[in-house]
C-alpha cells in the first residue's frame, strides 16, 4: 500500500521525489555509511562517461565490504522452493473482484478471460490477489476472513499455478481493529497460506518482515517467499527473495539498484502506481535485470498502461525469460561498451556475460528513435533481440523511450533462440503514449412509478439542486479518475483527507421510505417468494424491527422489485434525509443506494448514512460511525456473498407520476 517512509511535513511537492527516493551518490572509494548504503534505493551513475570505470570499481568495493560486514551467505537463494522467484519478472497486482477475473452476472471467476485480456502486457509470472483493502473495516471481518470466505478461492489459485503463474496473498499488518483470529498473525498467516497453497506473501506497508513472521512463512506448508513493499535492507536480503522498487528515482544516466547489485538473484519489481508513463521503470528494470509490477487498477481506480509501454514490456519480457540465468548469474558490468555517439544521443548500455552468452541491455532515454552504432568493438556475429534480426554494420535500432537487447553467442545456439528471434520479428510495435481512458459508467437505476406516495415516505420534489458532497479522499478516488495522477507519493495530510465538493443534480419527484427495510419485512419477502440467491453465503441478518443486513445489492434490488419499488440514488437519499420524517433504524447501518458504477474492470457503489460499527486502529479501514447525510463512501463491490455486510442495509424509493399519468407498475405494497 505505502512505503512507510513517512518522514514528511505539510510542505512537500507531490510531483517531486522525496530525499529518500532520490538516487544515492557512491563515494569514489566505495565507502558509505551503512545507515545510508544499507537502505539506499539506487546508486546514482556519474554523468561523465570518463568516471564510469572508477564508479564500477567503487560499486565492487562497496558490495565486497558489505557482504563481509554482514557475513552474507546467499544460501536462501539456493533453496529449491524459492528458485522460481529469481525469474519472476512480471507480477500483476489484481483486485480479486476485477471484472476481467470475476463475472458479476454469472457470479464466477473467469481466469482464462483474465489471462486473455491481459496478454497485451506480455503475460504474468505471478499475481498478488488483493482482497481486503479498501473494503476491510466495513464490519468486523478481518483480513483472513476476506480470503477464507471466498468460495472456490483455492481452486482459482490452483488454476493460476497450473498455467505457470505464481500466486501471492496480501498480508496487512495494520489490521488490528477487526475480529481477532484464533492465533497471532504469523501463525494465522502460515495457516492461511497452507490452506490456500499459495507461493508467496506480499507484505503490505512493510519493507520487510520480522524474524517471527519470516520463520512462520518459511516453515509453512508449502514454504513461502516474501516480497516487501519498497526498499528492503541489506540485512533482510538474506531471507526476502523479492521486493518492490516503488518510488525509486533513477539518475539520468541509469544507476544501479542497490539490492540487485548486492544479490543478483534478488528480484525487484519496479512500479510507480499513479504514473501514466512507465518508461522510467521499464528502463531501470531492464538495465538491472529486474522486473515490473503491473498495477493498472489501483484500489478500484483505473491507471492503465499506454500502448507504447505495453509494447516495451512485452519486448523486455521476451528477452528476460529465456535469459534469466544470464541476468541473475552472469557477470554484470554496468554502463560499459557504448560508443560516444550513442551516449550523446541518450543511449546507454550494460553487459551481462556467461561463458556461452553475452547480453547487452540497451535503453534510449531520448524521445526520438535511435538507429546507429551502439557497441564499441562489437563481435562479428551479433543479434538484435528486440527486432529479431542480425546486427548489420554495427547499427542497432532503439525505440524512443524504449529498449532493446543485443546478444553474442559462443558455441552452439541455445534451443530457445530461434523462437525468440521469430516472435520478436513479428511483434507489433507501438509508439502511442496516450493514456487509455476508461470512464466509470453508472448502471441505469430503472424506475418504479406510482401515482400516490406510499405511506411512511419522504417526498423529494423534482428539480435541479446544488448539493454538498463530503467524502474521504482515499486511494479509491470517487466517481471517476485517479486521485493522485503522476504524483510521486501521496502523503498525509493529503492522503485520506476529508474533502467537500458542490455538485449540481437534476432529479424527478420521488418518494423515499422513511426507514430502512426491517429484518421482519425482508423475512416476509423470503417466505412469500421462497427465493434464495444462487450464492447464499452470509445471507440475511437482523431481527424484527432491526434493519435487515447481510443483504447484497442484488438482494436489495430483488426485494425492491417485489415491493414495486427501487433503491434511492445517493442524491435522493441525501435530499430525503434533510426532510422531517426521515428516520434511521437501530442499529445504525450504511444504506445501499442505486449508484452502481463500472469501468469494465471495477464495480463500485456509493453508501450513505454511516453505521454504528467502526473499526478502530488504522486509517486504512473503511469509514465507520454515524455520518451526516452529505457524507458519501465509495464501496468497491465484491462477489459470491462477500459484499453482504452486517453494517449495510437498505431502504426503498418510488418515482411519483405527475397527476393524470398512468403508473407503469401500479402502487406499492
Amino acid at each position: 500500500m505505502h512505503d512507510p517512509d513517512e518522514a514528511s511535513t505539510n510542505q512537500f511537492d507531490p510531483l517531486v521525489p522525496r530525499p529518500i527516493d532520490r538516487p544515492t551518490a557512491l563515494p569514489a572509494d566505495g565507502r558509505l555509511d551503512p545507515e545510508v548504503g544499507d537502505i539506499a534505493k539506487i546508486f546514482a551513475a556519474p554523468d561523465d562517461p570518463a568516471e564510469w570505470p572508477g564508479w564500477r570499481a567503487a560499486l565492487e568495493r562497496w558490495r565486497s565490504d558489505a557482504r563481509e560486514r554482514l557475513r552474507y551467505s546467499g544460501a536462501a537463494y539456493e533453496a529449491e522452493f524459492a528458485r522460481w522467484a529469481r525469474s519472476c519478472f512480471s507480477v500483476a497486482l489484481v483486485w480479486l473482484w476485477d471484472e476481467r477475473l470475476f463475472d458479476f452476472e454469472a457470479q464466477r471467476f473467469t481466469l482464462d478471460e483474465f489471462l486473455e485480456t491481459t496478454e497485451d502486457h506480455g503475460g504474468f509470472d505471478g499475481v498478488v490477489l488483493w482482497h481486503a483493502y479498501p473494503i476491510i473495516g466495513i464490519d468486523d471481518r478481518n483480513q483472513y476472513d476476506f480470503y477464507r470466505q471466498v468460495p472456490g478461492l483455492a481452486d482459482l489459485i490452483a488454476g493460476f499455478q497450473t498455467r505457470g503463474i505464481r500466486v501471492f496473498v496480501d498480508y496487512n499488518p495494520w489490521d488490528t481493529g477487526t475480529r481477532r483470529p484464533p492465533s497471532d498473525d504469523p501463525a494465522e498467516l502460515a495457516l492461511l497460506v497452507s490452506e490456500l497453497r499459495t507461493d508467496g506473501v506480499f507484505l503490505d506497508t512493510l519493507k520487510e518482515g520480522n524474524p517471527e513472521l519470516i520463520a512462520a512463512l518459511q516453515n509453512a506448508d508449502p514454504p513461502q517467499v516474501l516480497e516487501g513493499e519498497s526498499r528492503v535492507s541489506l540485512q533482510r536480503i538474506e531471507d526476502h527473495h523479492l521486493s518492490w522498487a516503488q518510488w525509486f528515482a533513477d539518475s539520468e544516466v541509469p544507476g544501479v539498484l542497490r539490492a540487485k547489485w548486492y544479490e543478483q538473484r534478488h528480484m525487484l519489481h519496479a512500479t510507480r502506481r499513479w504514473n501514466r508513463d512507465h518508461s522510467d521503470e521499464l528502463q531501470s528494470s531492464w538495465m538491472n535485470g529486474a522486473g515490473i509490477l503491473v498495477w493498472d487498477t489501483v484500489f478500484g481506480v483505473w491507471v492503465g498502461w499506454n500502448e507504447r509501454d505495453k509494447a516495451t514490456l512485452r519486448r523486455m519480457l521476451r528477452m528476460q525469460r529465456p535469459l534469466a540465468d544470464v541476468l541473475t548469474a552472469g557477470t554484470w558490468t554496468p554502463l560499459s561498451d557504448a560508443v560516444p555517439e550513442a551516449i550523446r544521443a541518450g543511449v546507454f548500455v550494460s553487459r551481462f556475460e556467461t561463458a556461452e552468452l553475452t547480453l547487452w541491455t540497451v535503453i534510449n532515454r531520448g524521445t526520438e528513435e535511435y538507429a546507429g552504432p551502439v557497441l564499441e568493438r562489437p563481435p562479428a556475429q551479433l543479434l538484435d533481440l528486440g527486432d529479431g534480426v542480425p546486427v548489420r554494420d554495427g547499427r542497432i535500432r532503439v525505440p524512443a523511450r524504449g529498449l532493446t537487447g543485443v546478444l553474442a553467442v559462443r558455441g552452439p545456439e541455445p534451443e530457445w533462440l530461434a523462437g525468440l528471434l521469430g516472435s520478436a520479428a513479428v511483434a507489433p510495435q507501438a509508439t502511442d503514449s496516450a493514456f487509455p481512458e476508461r470512464p466509470a459508467v453508472r448502471v441505469p437505476p430503472g424506475s418504479a412509478p406510482v401515482n400516490l406516495p406510499p405511506a411512511d415516505t419522504v417526498i423529494v420534489e423534482a428539480g435541479e439542486r446544488e448539493l454538498e458532497v463530503r467524502y474521504r479522499r482515499r486511494e479509491t478516488g470517487m466517481y471517476d479518475g485517479a486521485p493522485y495522477v503522476e504524483e510521486w507519493k501521496p502523503l498525509p495530510p493529503r492522503l485520506h483527507d476529508a474533502r467537500s465538493e458542490r455538485i449540481r443534480v437534476r432529479l424527478g419527484r420521488v418518494a423515499v421510505a422513511a426507514r430502512e427495510v426491517s429484518a421482519e419485512e425482508f423475512g416476509e419477502f423470503l417466505r412469500q417468494t421462497r427465493s434464495r440467491p444462487a450464492h447464499a453465503e452470509r445471507f440475511v441478518a437482523g431481527s424484527a424491527e432491526e434493519p435487515v443486513t447481510l443483504v447484497g445489492l442484488a438482494d436489495a434490488r430483488a426485494y425492491a422489485r417485489w415491493a414495486g419499488a427501487r433503491l434511492p440514488t445517493e442524491h435522493e437519499w441525501q435530499l430525503a434525509a434533510a426532510h422531517p420524517g426521515f428516520e434511521r433504524r437501530s442499529p445504525l447501518v450504511w444504506n445501499w443506494t442505486e449508484s452502481e458504477h463500472s469501468d469494465g474492470i471495477t464495480r463500485f457503489v456509493m453508501l450513505k448514512g454511516g453505521s454504528d460499527y467502526r473499526a478502530e486502529g488504522s486509517d486504512w479501514y473503511f469509514d465507520g460511525g454515524p455520518r451526516p447525510p452529505e457524507s458519501t463512501a465509495k464501496l468497491l463491490l465484491a462477489g459470491l456473498g462477500l459484499e453482504r455486510s452486517t453494517s449495510i442495509g437498505f431502504r426503498l424509493a418510488w418515482d411519483l407520476v405527475p397527476a393524470g399519468s398512468a403508473a407503469g407498475n401500479g402502487g406499492a405494497s
